[in-house]
């Protein structure tokens, strides 16, 4: 996936899943669903914000996440 064209490339982050959701609790499944992610190995380019940071955080034993490179 790339970087949107809008945003720098410092103001995106790639987001991948790379646990199952099953036995999360739905609090969980749905900040990882609101990322965008809908199963092990899929990707989403997400802006950088405190909001966005903030999911990461909270789901962060069950996603990966880096800055975003390319366009």
């Amino acid at each position: 996936m790339t970087c949107k064209v809008a945003k720098t490339m410092a103001e995106m982050i790639k987001v991948t899943q790379k646990r199952s959701l099953i036995s999360v609790k739905p609090k969980l499944r749905g900040t990882v669903r609101a990322l965008g992610l809908r199963g092990i190995g899929t990707s989403n380019v997400v802006p950088d914000n405190d909001a966005t940071r903030g999911m990461i955080r909270a789901v962060s034993h069950l996603v990966e996440f880096e800055p975003c490179q390319g366009q």
